[in-house]
């Protein structure tokens, strides 16, 4: 008797495993269906309109004005310029923790090259009064598509979760400001302050139908640094006479890179570049100053503080070392806008959700290549440390599996993403992981 309990035991067990696999299934079968039959319908057309209609950073009125059309015709609740040309919906759906999920809208001043049919041949004016082309250059016309997809798709599924969904359409992620210019405007005290929130990035240099979630640091931080260094000009035959910022800058530069190897963990990534260096005006001449725009990367908060003190330290050094007055000590200026921390996934979340896109895409579906560059992203405002926001920014492939290898890099007038399934991927993995967060 007892070992027919045990069996029937197991028995069970196994029924009801299997069914809730199969019903799991049901459900993602089904999902996957509605999605592509929206696609079909709706977000293939919106894709394209967002393509060939893109708009520079701060100027997004007519994306904003469209974005807020679609999710209040679904239903929301939608509040508009919010941080410029932000957009907020948001939807209460009974009791519940409160979920943010964000996508970015502007494009880049970049002329499209890439032949496509429907690329774009948008003109603006930008805040220097130049005209410029502009392209969705690095696929927020997806990540905005992707955003009504899920809008609709949380929309019609409120009976799988209870809660609060806030869903915001962030501006000027591309010179880093949009994020914090939004929390400025009251985006955490003026709406439902989320437990979580999600974003992701399609990336030309992944397979479509893929997705990467990364543990910890997603993107680096980003610092702009501009040093003035001075000098006494002179005529070029008789250097004794002056003080050469020329010579003074060229040491500058190289010594910069010891901070990087000498003064941080090796396991630790950090990048100091120097991307423009302008003095002089002629062969014979010593000029009296010369300028220099750096750009500074790394993982986490300390680093980050370690290498913009270590530039201060450095370029201080140098120029006493060279015999630069005190009168004449260069100037070291960090920029106020263009920055932001690094984006660091909270751990637990993150995991989590890897094991949720796991089950539902497949194990082979989960991309897990190294990050092989320092790019910087804003959504790291919304998810600092002291805002108890914990955040998870994840990537989804947007080339097909033969060219990722080769795909052009962002920002590249041939860039260029397969707006479907990365539209339909990015959907279905913003509402996986969102009803499963609620459902946690």
């Amino acid at each position: 008797m007892r070992r027919f309990v045990i069996i029937s035991h197991l028995a069970l067990s196994a029924s009801f495993l299997f069914g809730a696999c199969a019903q799991a299934q049901s459900g993602s079968n089904d999902l996957k269906a509605s999605i592509s039959s929206y696609y079909d319908n709706h977000l293939g057309d919106l894709f394209t309109h967002f393509h060939q209609n893109p708009e520079l950073s701060f100027q997004e009125h007519q994306t904003a004005k469209r974005m807020a059309k679609e999710l209040r015709d679904l239903g929301y609740d939608v509040t508009e310029n919010i941080g410029g040309t932000g957009v907020v919906a948001v939807l209460k759906n009974g009791p519940g923790r409160t979920i943010m999920l964000r996508a970015d809208s502007d494009g880049l001043p970049v002329k499209e090259d890439t032949g496509l049919s429907y690329q774009s041949r948008a003109k603006q004016i930008d805040p220097l009064g130049k005209e410029q082309y502009v392209m969705h250059a690095c696929g927020h016309d997806v990540h905005i598509t992707s955003l009504v997809g899920t809008a609709k798709a949380m929309m019609d599924r409120r009976e799988q979760w209870s809660g609060t969904l806030v869903l915001i359409v962030q501006p000027a992620e591309e010179i880093i400001s949009g994020a914090r210019a939004m929390l400025e405007d009251g985006l955490y005290t003026r709406f439902p302050k989320p437990e979580y929130a999600l974003a992701f990035h399609v990336s030309a240099q992944m397979p479509v139908n893929h997705v990467q979630v990364h543990s910890s640091a997603a993107m680096s931080s980003s610092d702009s640094v501009d040093i003035i260094v001075h000098g006494v000009g002179a005529h070029g035959a008789s250097p004794h006479k002056g003080i050469d910022p020329v010579l003074v800058a060229s040491q500058i530069v190289v010594s910069l890179q010891s901070v990087v190897s000498r003064t941080i963990a090796p396991l630790k990534p950090g990048v100091i570049t120097v991307g423009s260096i302008h003095g002089g005006t002629k062969h014979n001449i010593i000029g009296d100053r010369v300028d220099l725009q750096l750009t500074v990367r790394s993982d986490d908060p300390e680093t980050r503080e370690i290498l913009l003190d270590g530039i201060d330290r450095v370029v201080e050094g140098v120029a006493r070392s060279m015999g630069v007055p005190e009168d004449k000590m260069p100037e070291v200026k960090r920029s106020k806008t263009g920055t932001t921390p690094p984006t660091v996934n909270h751990t637990p979340t993150a995991e989590f959700l890897r094991g949720v896109f796991s089950d539902h895409f497949g194990e082979e579906q989960i991309f897990t290549r190294p990050r092989e560059g320092m790019g910087a992203e804003d959504f790291a405002y919304f998810i600092t440390p002291e805002l108890g926001v914990k955040g998870v920014y994840f990537a989804i492939g947007g080339s097909p599996e033969d060219e990722y290898e080769t795909a052009p890099s962002h920002h590249s007038p041939f860039f260029k993403i397969v707006p479907e399934p990365a539209v339909s991927m990015g959907t279905e993995a913003m509402v996986t992981a969102a009803i499963a967060l609620y459902n946690k």
